[in-house]
C-alpha cells in the first residue's frame, strides 16, 4: 500500500518509492521471481518512476476512473511502464 488504506483519491506516500526499491534489491538478492504490486495513488505522473524503483503490477482506480477516457488511461498507463528499464 502507497496511500493509507480506507478510502480512494489518497494521495501517494512518497517515502513509498524507497520501501520500493528496497524490496527489489532484496528479491534481486535472493534470486526470487516475486512481483512487487503497487496499490494507492498510482497515476500517470507517477507509474514511470513506480516501474524504475521495481514494481512490476500496478493498481490504478481513481487514475482510471476518474479519466474521461479510461481505455485511454490504461493503454497509457501500460505503454509508460513498459518504457522503463527497472534493472
Amino acid at each position: 500500500m502507497c496511500v493509507n488504506p480506507g478510502r480512494g483519491s489518497q494521495k501517494f506516500i512518497e517515502m513509498s518509492h524507497e520501501r520500493i526499491r528496497h524490496l527489489s534489491r532484496w528479491i534481486q538478492e535472493q534470486n526470487l521471481s516475486t512481483l512487487i504490486e503497487i496499490d494507492g495513488g498510482v497515476n500517470l505522473q507517477n507509474i514511470a518512476s513506480l516501474a524504475k524503483d521495481g514494481a512490476q503490477v500496478f493498481v490504478a482506480g481513481n487514475a482510471v476512473f476518474n479519466n474521461p477516457n479510461p481505455r485511454q488511461a490504461i493503454s497509457l498507463m501500460k505503454e509508460i511502464a513498459g518504457r522503463v528499464d527497472a534493472s
